[in-house]
């Protein structure tokens, strides 16, 4: 029996509504499976990040133990270690690899970081210079020095309003270098320059502000607050103060540094308590006008002093410090600005040319010569040491695959003989700081 047309249209049609049903569910079905499945991928790559940022932050906290074996090994009785005798470039830990983030001594416009140790000593400290020097640094003015050592007086120097920055002038010791930034007057452009990621070089998306085509850092890269020399022996026993020493004790002094006896007349012929050596480098500058030799008296420079302070805080490493550092050093010496500009630039060329005779301060006269205003400057005050004691460990670090940058900062002292953690601060808010050289790498290995 053959059906009526309208039946079976009707049939159709409710099978084509189910079909379209069936359809649409399915289609709903597949969106849900996409949709989850989008989202746990990216739960994954989430997943995959938070993993590789635990592994750089182990990476930092390995990478710490790392600098403090380095220092041990290399950093005794004062000495600076260098990127030479250590790893200090993508170093691994497990999956993970870290960088020291450093300055290159030799100075230069590089477009890459330098990679090493930061040396503390080479800097200013901003709780021991005179406002003279602070003054002659670059990016300086004189009313910011002046509030910096109103900050850290006793009491008011000038007359600076605080009231509306919500808090009051600390009038203490600075404690961090960072502190900086409270003090009237700052600004980032002046504490850190175009230097926005804090790593020495300028980077592409860093400003050349004043189109030089060279990095203008701030007055952070020049200051410290942690230098600490100790003023006695590594076992605890005193030096030989040369300001009054006897005879005898000046002959045992030279004796034991393989150095002639017949100077001896020469050091000693004033009275003791009328000798006015004011630092070491005055003593230096008399060995050398008699003749002893600055490989000589480098034998004998650690075991010497000129005062009975039991650390000291305001010496400047000059094996170390950068031509901004030293030029500040000698202007507020009272030395006109071209004279230090030419020393700076000389005794920076003599460290790069004579990297083995720099074992003390005497250096600086064979570079500059005796007559030098700039040597006679330094005679009149404690300025100078070729030793440090505290180091800046700039560590940054990447997990498996170069994903979860990190960065910290530690800085570690040595005054006490073995290396201890005085401070430590996430810099990683900063961003990317290993440089191109280094981006470029990690992409490749991560791609083959």
């Amino acid at each position: 029996m053959k059906l009526p047309v309208t039946f079976c249209n009707e049939k159709r049609r409710r099978q084509a509504s189910v079909l379209i049903i069936v359809l649409w569910v399915c289609i709903g079905l597949v969106s849900i499976a996409l949709y989850f499945a989008n989202q746990m991928t990216y739960e994954l790559r989430a997943s995959d990040n938070r993993a590789s940022g635990l592994a750089a932050d182990q990476a930092i906290e390995g990478a710490a133990r790392y600098v403090a074996l380095a220092l041990q090994t290399y950093a005794t009785n004062g000495a600076v270690p260098n990127n030479t005798q250590f790893s200090c470039e993508a170093v691994p830990v497990g999956d993970s690899r870290f960088w020291l983030i450093g300055r290159d001594p030799a100075g230069g416009d590089s477009t890459e970081p330098y990679f090493g140790l930061v040396d503390e000593g080479g800097k200013l400290n901003l709780n021991n210079v005179s406002t003279n020097m602070f003054q002659y640094l670059p990016n300086m003015t004189t009313d910011f020095a002046d509030a910096i050592m109103d900050w850290r007086g006793t009491n008011g120097v000038v007359s600076l309003d605080y009231t509306s920055m919500g808090y009051l002038p600390k009038y203490a010791p600075f404690e961090t270098v960072d502190e900086l930034r409270l003090v009237y007057g700052s600004s980032e452009d002046l504490l850190v320059g175009e230097d926005v990621n804090r790593n020495g070089v300028l980077d592409k998306n860093e400003k050349d502000l004043n189109g030089n085509g060279t990095l203008d850092s701030g007055i952070f890269e020049d200051v410290t607050v942690y230098t600490r020399e100790p003023n006695f022996h590594s076992d605890g026993t005193s030096l030989t103060n040369v300001n009054t020493a006897s005879t005898g004790t000046m002959r045992t002094l030279l004796q034991g540094a393989g150095i002639s006896t017949s100077y001896v007349p020469q050091l000693t012929q004033t009275n003791p308590s009328a000798r006015t050596y004011r630092g070491l480098f005055a003593f230096a500058l008399r060995c050398r006008n008699i003749g002893i030799s600055a490989d000589d008296f480098s034998r004998m420079a650690g075991d010497i002093t000129t005062t009975t302070n039991l650390y000291l805080r305001n010496r400047v490493n000059v094996n170390t410090a950068n031509v901004d550092v030293l030029i500040a050093l000698f202007m507020g010496a009272n030395i006109d600005e071209s004279t230090a500009e030419s020393a700076a630039q000389t005794l920076i060329s003599y460290r790069q040319q004579n990297p083995n005779n720099l074992g003390s301060v005497a250096w600086i006269v064979d570079a500059l010569g005796n007559n030098s205003p700039v040597v006679t400057a330094l005679a009149r005050g404690d300025w100078v040491t070729t030793r440090s004691y505290q180091f800046t460990a700039d560590i940054a670090a990447v997990g498996p695959y170069g994903r979860g940058y990190r960065r910290v900062k530690f800085i570690f002292d040595m005054s006490d003989g073995t290396p201890k953690i005085l401070y430590r601060q996430d810099l990683s808010r900063l961003g990317w700081a290993l440089g191109e050289k280094a981006r470029e790498q990690l992409l490749a290995n991560n791609t083959q």
